[in-house]
């Protein structure tokens, strides 16, 4: 065994030589893109079948016409399995697909750990197997990256082409699960931010491709969502469409608020995981249990709101609940499900379960639109409105209110249920949606976390290349503390030593006091009659401002501006004295940043 490891990892040595010795950069680029292409549609075929063949098992078996118990127990076994799975198998935070990704890109030049390959699919699968109320879509993006990642740096890839290589990635793996090229690119464009020149858009049309190529031979050519036009789009459904709109933002506005306040309850628990994994699960079972249609994805219930004709087709929605038989309550049914999913969501992964929350906005949206279009017939408040065409357009405007995209909620609806006769009122609803839900978040729910943090990659290169920079890498530790008793001929002494111009007054624990700035005490160094007149707290000078190790760049940069100052200290959490950071060494790596970062 030991000679067939050592087999293998010679011959990876020899394709990395080899590729490195015979291939440009934008050669092996491409090549990679397309087995990462390949990969994340491999990937998103497993964690799909492991998911419908657990839910098979699981639940095959219960009967539509009545409540099933079952839903209280299932649930609370999934999440903590996944739990032990994650704490015993993984032994890392795996939450938040989408945003350790953004996290990857912004803070870790791209570097995902090799486990995230695999282990958010297994994680997941578990998850929502059992009934977790969450989406496989974001686990799924975060193998996709990790599989880019990890092939970048196996074959020594710079720092820019990795970040291609996961946004090639991410782009697959949106591609690969839904059968939507065009929607995996923009994806990647919007929510990952990674800027689209063509030098990036041939790798990850070339992953997008080969992805949903991939996905159509493993399962078929029928698309996720049936969908048949219920009637031609007119241009008297714009009013309509954009009230749409503004339900969406709103809606999606109650989802990111309402997520972030459940999570910050559960992150309160987070010493206690067996409280947790219980007030987790009770909430969730609960929920399943009154609202079968939470549980898994959802996405057969998007599907009975879209392929239905009758009333007694959307009645489907009620079976195995206590619901079944009161078709009268669907209208209620539907807005209890749509304000109790974020809950669900939140539960599930609050309580140790691992998901994301693509589907669950997709899930929001249809059951919105079918709603709202529901509602407005009903009190004939105008011209009548395809209910099928409204829980399409539905899912649109909050996913793209969600995720701050509007471009993603177009296309992938559009791709996965090939409803383009419909572009222009998923255009209207889905601009319509951002727009409202921007007035209050300035950035999606993948984004906001780190956003807080200053640790965010836009599209604004000034602020990209800020956050790509590291202030650790230009703290100079080459200094010489002095002591504020030290007398001012033995300073002298020490001045003669130094290699800077600046030199930190520090007490015995090392805490910053002050500073002795060469320049200025020019007119006493040379005077020996004072050198034991003064003392270095005599002629020190207060320091101007402090940078922490952590602090993001943006503010490194401005306090350079506002003390207009060449150099200025690095400090720990106690004021400890680590470096100092000088204005001419940070901009010359600015330009260098701004060099690799536009560079094609």
């Amino acid at each position: 065994m030991e000679a067939v490891h050592n087999r293998k990892i010679t011959f990876i040595e020899r394709a990395v030589r080899w590729s490195n010795a015979h291939l440009a950069r934008r050669q092996m680029t491409l090549i990679l893109s397309f087995f990462i292409g390949l990969l994340a549609s491999v990937a998103a075929y497993t964690l799909h079948w492991i998911i419908s063949e657990i839910q098979y098992l699981l639940t095959a078996g219960f009967s539509y016409t009545s409540y099933n118990w079952l839903y209280l127990v299932l649930p609370v076994v999934g999440i903590y399995l996944t739990s032990l799975f994650v704490k015993y198998v993984v032994k890392d935070n795996i939450s938040h697909g989408i945003t350790r990704v953004l996290y990857a890109i912004s803070t870790k030049q791209s570097h995902l750990k090799g486990h995230n390959c695999w282990s958010s699919v297994l994680a997941s699968a578990i998850t929502i197997g059992f009934g977790g109320s969450v989406g496989a879509e974001a686990p799924i993006v975060l193998t996709g990256s990790a599989i880019g990642s990890n092939l970048g740096q196996l074959f020594k890839m710079d720092n820019k082409t990795l970040m291609l290589l996961v946004g090639c990635g991410a782009s697959a793996a949106i591609a690969g699960i839904f059968k939507a090229p065009i929607a995996g690119l923009v994806f990647t464009l919007e929510v990952l931010m990674v800027d689209l020149s063509m030098a990036s858009l041939m790798p990850i049309l070339t992953a997008s491709v080969t992805a949903t190529c991939f996905s159509y031979i493993f399962m078929g050519g029928n698309a996720m969502f049936n969908f048949q036009l219920d009637s031609a789009w007119s241009i008297q459904r714009i009013p309509p469409s954009i009230l749409l709109g503004l339900f969406c933002g709103l809606i999606s506005l109650y989802f990111i608020r309402m997520m972030t306040a459940c999570e910050n309850v559960f992150a309160q628990l987070k010493q206690y995981q067996y409280t947790k994994l219980m007030l987790g699960g009770i909430i969730l079972s609960s929920l399943i249990f009154l609202f079968p249609s939470l549980y898994g994805e959802g996405y057969n219930s998007i599907n009975i709101l879209l392929q239905g004709q009758t009333e007694a087709d959307w009645n489907t929605l009620l079976n195995n609940s206590l619901f079944y038989g009161h078709g009268k309550l669907l209208v209620l049914y539907i807005a209890l499900v749509l304000l109790t999913k974020v809950f669900a969501t939140s539960a599930t992964n609050g309580g140790g379960g691992c998901g994301g929350t693509f589907a669950p906005s997709l899930f929001i949206g249809g059951f919105g639109g079918f709603l709202f279009a529901r509602l407005w017939n009903i009190n004939q408040v105008g011209v009548y409105i395809p209910e099928k065409n409204f829980t399409l357009l539905g899912m649109a405007g909050v996913m793209a209110g969600v995720m701050h995209a509007p471009l993603t909620g177009i296309f992938l609806i559009a791709e996965i249920t090939g409803g383009y006769s419909l572009f222009m009122p998923l255009i209207i609803v889905s601009i319509v949606s951002v727009l409202t839900i921007s007035i209050f978040e300035p950035h999606s729910i993948y984004a906001m976390r780190l956003a807080r943090e200053g640790k965010l990659i836009t599209h604004h290169t000034d602020r990209s290349v800020l956050t790509l920079m590291s202030l650790k890498s230009v703290v100079d530790k080459d200094f010489i503390p002095v002591n504020p008793d030290l007398p001012l001929g033995k300073l002298v002494n020490v001045i003669s030593r130094s290699h800077s111009s600046f030199l930190p007054v520090v007490d015995s624990g090392g805490t910053l006091l002050g500073e002795i700035d060469i320049t200025k005490i020019r007119q006493i160094m040379f005077r020996t009659e004072l050198y034991n007149r003064f003392t270095v707290k005599q002629i020190m000078t207060p320091v101007q401002a402090t940078l922490g190790i952590n602090d993001p760049m943006e503010e490194v940069m401005r306090k350079f501006d506002t003390k207009n100052t060449n150099f200025l200290p690095v400090v720990d959490v106690n004021q400890r004295i680590i470096g100092y950071i000088s204005r001419t060494r940070l901009y010359s790596m600015y330009r260098k940043t701004v060099e690799d970062y536009s560079a094609e």
